[in-house]
């Protein structure tokens, strides 16, 4: 037997053993949720209009592409007092009701919800629910339902000047909040919400919210995602939340070889990150299978808004080895991300508060080119994930292993599941020297290779940066 294939059987008790000291989430997740790919829109940039009847053109790529669950950025109208920019963060609302008219109206977004329901897919909006824009009605309305500084003055949270931070000690704020939450789903029919900031919001409002907005929808039909990294967050209220560590991981695995160029502003050079390698990924594993309730997502992603336009692309965080990273995020227990220009390779950050749209979905009208490779390996990523139950989502199904060897290679295998009897196996190649992989290609039932130009062959070995994955008996 390979050695890399006896580490990964012999680590199988251990991270059962851990995982059992976790208990099970009470959420009942959306049976189409299992094995689903979530795509996140940013509606300014996606088009050069900027509208939903823009971005409603690309729906049927999106749903060829493998995008299941659908996630629009905030589309609430932007307070203007104290705006940032010219056109202001997404994340400061004006009206939680109410339509960003830089987008279009009620009923363009409505239909756009329709269309991609029509194409089997669903749709969650981005909800700000820790505070609200400067000017938004309840700052006039409702004074006691916002926090106070030490002058009595309303105030927002780390240095958002845009923003006032929201009183949870207040009932009536708290009711109102979800009913606002409610009006979407019962008058629009959204399938859930992605909750900004969600650690900063008590975890008992979490809980009363998922309740009322699970008895409108339907119990197992409302998808709920946290930004957050807090197992208490999955227990009763989220499906899922975000695998910042993991992210923060592999951006430190990337400096240690070399490949972390990101600069951040006020620097002169990429910062120094933590000595990684693979076998941190088994560690991280082990932790989290520890610390979460048993069957609860978390979230994988190479990029996606924040990260983009805050602390660099894909390209700068993981150079040679962002293959290997995006396979990674596929092949680990949860969900994987693509965000807005990722299938079609964009390589540049975003502006934030301003118009910046992205052009490269026209590269997709030339057969051949880069983005449309990359389209492809993601559109193979997508159909392994939709086509093999052993990836679904949930964090007690994965045994792992990491090779202890100088090359620093990573092995995944998701485990038989549902009377199957085969493994899906994901190769990953996170250090400097090529990876053997002939033991495994002679067993392949299905397989597919990727690399920086996309999907290719598979070959006998791996060179550093790409990543395989293999479905054997």
């Amino acid at each position: 037997m390979n050695k890399l294939l006896k580490l990964a059987v012999a680590s199988c008790a251990a991270l059962l053993s851990l995982q059992s000291q976790a208990a099970g989430t009470s959420v009942k997740h959306p049976d189409w949720s299992r094995n689903a790919v979530i795509y996140e829109i940013n509606t300014r940039q996606y088009t050069p209009e900027g509208t939903f009847d823009a971005f409603a053109e690309h729906l049927p790529r999106l749903r060829q592409l493998g995008a299941d669950i659908l996630w629009f950025m905030p589309i609430h109208p932007i307070s203007e007092v104290n705006r940032k920019g010219t056109l202001g963060s997404y994340y400061a609302v004006k009206d939680y009701t109410g339509v960003n008219p830089e987008f279009g109206n009620l009923e363009s977004f409505k239909a756009t919800v329709d269309k991609a329901h029509q194409l089997g897919m669903k749709v969650i909006i981005d909800w700000v629910p820790n505070h609200t824009g400067c000017d938004n009605a309840w700052t006039v309305e409702h004074h006691d339902w916002f926090a106070r500084d030490d002058k009595g003055q309303m105030y927002g949270p780390f240095d958002w000047s845009d923003v006032f931070q929201l009183d949870y000690n207040n009932p009536q704020m708290r009711q109102a909040m979800i009913d606002a939450m409610l009006f979407w789903v019962k008058e629009i029919g959204i399938d859930g919400f992605r909750c900004d900031v969600a650690g900063r919001v008590p975890v008992d409002f979490w809980d009363e919210c998922r309740r009322q907005l699970e008895a409108a929808k339907g119990e197992g039909q409302l998808f709920m995602l946290a930004e957050a990294t807090e197992p208490e967050l999955l227990n009763n209220a989220f499906d899922m939340d975000y695998n910042w560590p993991m992210k923060d991981l592999q951006n430190a695995i990337a400096s240690t070889l070399g490949e972390y160029a990101y600069v951040r502003d006020g620097q002169d050079q990429p910062e120094r990150l933590p000595v990684k390698n693979a076998s941190d990924i088994k560690l991280l594993l082990d932790e989290q299978a520890a610390q979460y309730p048993a069957g609860s997502y978390m979230m994988n992603m190479v990029t996606n808004h924040d990260l983009n336009s805050w602390e660099g692309t894909e390209y700068e965080r993981y150079g040679n080895y962002l293959p290997a990273m995006t396979v990674l995020s596929y092949i680990l227990p949860g969900m994987p991300l693509i965000y807005t220009g990722q299938e079609v390779q964009l390589d540049r950050a975003l502006e934030f508060f301003e118009k910046d749209p992205v052009m490269e979905f026209s590269a997709l009208k030339q057969p051949g080119s880069r983005a449309s490779q990359w389209t492809a390996m993601l559109q193979n990523l997508n159909t392994f994930k939709h086509d093999y139950p052993q990836l679904a989502a949930g964090i007690d199904n994965t045994e792992v292993a990491a090779s202890a060897n100088p090359s620093e290679h990573l092995v995944i295998i998701r485990k038989p599941v549902d009377g199957r009897t085969e493994s899906v196996i994901g190769l990953m190649n996170l250090g400097k020297q090529p990876m053997d992989i002939s033991s495994y290609t002679a067993k392949a039932k299905a397989s597919a290779a990727y690399g920086r130009a996309g999907l290719m062959a598979l070959p006998e070995s791996l060179a550093p940066g790409e990543a395989a994955i293999i479905v054997c008996e």
